[in-house]
């Protein structure tokens, strides 16, 4: 069956791949835009990536910002699903929390009304693993698991995603609304086009060699092919509503990248060394990012991708072919040079 999808913020990273997903799979999509200038660069990147021209036909766009009522009702006009996938996603953590939080979670339930005022039934949210990893517990987590807010390590990031998430829940709940949310990993695999804002951030660190060394921690990692397929199984799936469902190939630590990259480009000068914690504790005052990272020193986090797996039959790309796929992009590119 064929769905008349709204897709919100569909310039991002991720979206973009959900918007190709969506095209090859022939549904008509309407992607929101804070801009109407961006219009053309998506339909620029997503143009090479599709074998008939005439999909982007069913492509259009409307104007909506998440932080302001207009636009939504119109966008809604028509619409048979919806995928929330826009949301901040900051390198470096804002001193003031709520610049994260408020249009996450304000903007969430903004999207939640529109579609409900509209008649709209079907929601799939992306949310992320940060919703789902609790840094008390050190077993593998699943999706019966939330981020602890009151954690001293829980970052800006972690409660946005974990606030709004809850939302939708609540609001869904009260309201009849088939909600899934897909919830990845850090995110790696290879951009549609140059405008990725701060998504492959981390990557683009460790390739650049900005530090001699990396902290002793590690994350679960996805390809975004694959997190776009999953949005998009979710959506032929209605046995999907009501539920979360991880998107992770497996967990790496980050001197595991540095290796990766290192064996891959030898002649760069690439960090794969773990850096010891007094080390990065002289250092965090002067680097928001590692600053960040302290309360997670010496962790693995690692999540179940098993209900991926067995309710959506989804085969995840490699780790190491889905980061592999960025830095190629990367460099390739000229964005890092070879």
């Amino acid at each position: 069956m064929t769905e008349t999808i709204l897709l919100t913020g569909v310039s991002g990273f991720i979206a973009k791949h959900i918007a190709l997903a969506a095209l090859l799979r022939g549904h008509s999509l309407r992607g929101t835009l804070r801009s109407p200038d961006r219009a053309e660069e998506v339909r620029a990147a997503l143009r090479p990536h599709l074998p008939d021209a005439s999909a982007l036909d069913r492509l259009s766009f409307a104007v909506a910002d998440l932080e302001r009522d207009e636009g939504w009702p119109e966008a809604m006009v028509g619409v048979t699903a919806v995928i929330h996938c826009a949301s901040p996603f900051p390198l470096v953590q804002p001193k003031d929390e709520q610049a994260l939080i408020r249009p996450a979670v304000e903007g969430t339930l903004r999207v939640l009304r529109a579609a409900q005022a509209a008649g709209v039934t079907r929601v799939i949210l992306t949310s992320s693993c940060v919703a789902v990893l609790n840094d008390g517990k050190d077993a593998l987590q699943d999706e019966d698991d939330w981020c602890d807010l009151a954690a001293p390590g829980t970052t800006a990031y972690a409660k946005s995603k974990t606030l709004a998430e809850k939302a939708a829940w609540d609001f869904a709940r009260a309201n009849g609304l088939g909600l899934t949310t897909i919830n990845p990993g850090l995110v790696a695999g290879p951009p549609l086009d140059g405008h990725f804002g701060s998504s492959l951030g981390l990557i683009e660190r460790i390739l650049k060699g900005r530090d001699p060394m990396l902290p002793p921690y590690g994350l679960p990692v996805v390809d975004v092919r694959d997190v776009a397929e999953m949005h998009l199984r979710a959506l032929d799936r209605p046995e999907t509503a009501g539920k979360r469902y991880i998107s992770a190939a497996g967990s790496i630590p980050l001197a595991g990248i540095g290796q990766l990259f290192k064996a891959a480009y030898p002649t760069r000068r690439i960090p794969t060394r773990e850096a010891p914690g007094f080390l990065l504790r002289l250092m965090a005052p002067f680097d928001p990012s590692i600053r960040a990272l302290l309360p997670k020193l010496g962790r693995l986090e690692r999540v179940s991708n098993l209900r991926a797996v067995q309710e959506m039959g989804m085969t995840f790309i490699p780790v190491s072919q889905a980061l592999k796929a960025s830095a190629d992009w990367l460099v390739t590119s000229g964005r890092i040079w070879a």
